[in-house]
């Protein structure tokens, strides 16, 4: 198994996802303990040390289950990582009330890894409420070995990402961010990687294949990368591409059955480095996915707008969206004041007149309020929050 140095540590460079375990009929939260024993089994006797799960995980369920698998191995054998949801609500969850009840499921004493779960743009003001002395807790936690390492999360921006590193970075061990060869343009991912790595944060990898998206390609695609590496799979690709990037210090995979485990770790067993010409040939088919607005930034369309909206954020927006709709994008717009976000166009069309590029500005922001209604999890995770802070977890 491929590893990668942290604090001395040589740690396996994959880790065992916990997001998207099998499951037994449609319920999200009905795992599949066989299966999963088993895909866990085969990942550990082959390297896999790192399980990363977190509390919304399954409805709750992933870390009583995982916690539950990992008993039959010696606890300092493994990794076991998880989060405090910190994000999920806009009043915060009792981090010692919480805390203990994560130990709890996981049947363990102390946690090697722990991170605060997705700092963004909506959930920083509860990550630095000082009422709830949230990261002061959690330190206190890692001072008395109950948390070995600790860390954050984010699917936020550059400027969100550096606004927590200004207040809390000395503290931060490690920040798990989604990297891949798509989002590295998509989403900026660069930027964030670079940001990180000039303040000596080491990286930890979410959706290395988007979700299974980077895993099946176009069939040309696909023809073009089987000419080069006919032995690897699809998905191997994005990883060997995140292998070249120095400062990733672990990659996530969440593994939802047993091939993909076998892929995995077939993967990770040795390394195979891209050229140069690998590399460029990934960014042009990640080029080519894109169906995109053809936005520059220039700004031109801002002066005239009588809503005062950041067009070329709301563009970039729905350039994502286009391509894949996700929940963090939902999480996005969510943080920014209602008359900020897409539906507080009113299609005046001054700001079409003003773009050098004729991007019909007004229908593209009508259709970012489309597709952001049709997000399938975003109502239901409005849904938990709300019950959430009904029944008084603050």
């Amino acid at each position: 198994m491929m590893q990668r140095n942290f604090q001395n540590t040589n740690l396996p460079l994959l880790g065992f996802g916990a997001m998207r375990l099998p499951l037994l009929g449609e319920s999200a939260n009905a795992i599949d303990e066989d299966t999963l024993d088993k895909m866990i089994r085969y990942a550990y006797d082959h390297g896999v040390r790192y399980f990363d799960t977190a509390y919304p995980y399954h409805g709750g369920e992933s870390e009583r289950v995982i916690g539950r698998i990992l008993k039959q191995f010696p606890r300092d054998s493994y990794y076991l990582a998880t989060k405090y949801p910190g994000h999920q609500i806009s009043t915060s969850y009792d981090p010692q009330e919480m805390f203990k009840e994560q130990l709890e499921k996981c049947e363990v004493d102390y946690f090697d890894y722990y991170l605060l779960h997705n700092v963004y743009e909506s959930s920083i003001d509860t990550y630095f409420d000082s009422r709830w002395q949230i990261v002061d807790y959690f330190l206190e936690q890692k001072k008395a070995g109950r948390i070995r390492h600790f860390g954050f999360s984010s699917h936020g921006g550059y400027e969100n990402t550096k606004q927590f590193l200004d207040k809390y970075g000395d503290c931060m061990e490690f920040c798990q961010i989604q990297v891949n060869y798509l989002d590295w343009t998509l989403q900026d991912a660069k930027a964030r990687y670079d940001l990180l790595t000039e303040r000596g944060i080491p990286i930890w990898v979410m959706e290395p294949v988007r979700g299974g998206r980077l895993a099946t390609l176009s069939e040309n695609d696909e023809v073009k990368l089987k000419a080069l590496r006919p032995d690897e799979s699809i998905a191997a690709w994005a990883f060997r591409w995140l292998m070249t990037l120095p400062n990733v210090k672990m990659i996530l995979s969440g593994m939802s059955n047993m091939e993909q485990v076998l892929d995995n770790v077939k993967t990770f067993t040795h390394e195979k480095p891209l050229t140069d010409d690998e590399i460029n040939l990934l960014f042009e088919i990640a080029e080519g996915m894109k169906d995109s607005l053809p936005c520059t930034a220039c700004g031109y369309c801002l002066d005239d707008c009588p809503q005062d909206l950041d067009i070329p954020l709301l563009l970039d927006l729905c350039n994502q969206l286009r391509f894949s709709p996700q929940i963090n994008i939902g999480m996005r717009v969510e943080a920014m004041a209602v008359s900020k976000r897409p539906g507080a166009c009113s299609a005046c069309g001054a700001c079409v007149k003003m773009c050098p590029q004729n991007i019909d500005i007004p229908t593209a922001l009508k259709a970012a309020v489309t597709a952001l209604a049709k997000l399938p999890s975003w109502a239901e995770i409005c849904r938990q929050r709300d019950e959430l802070a009904r029944v008084g977890r603050r």
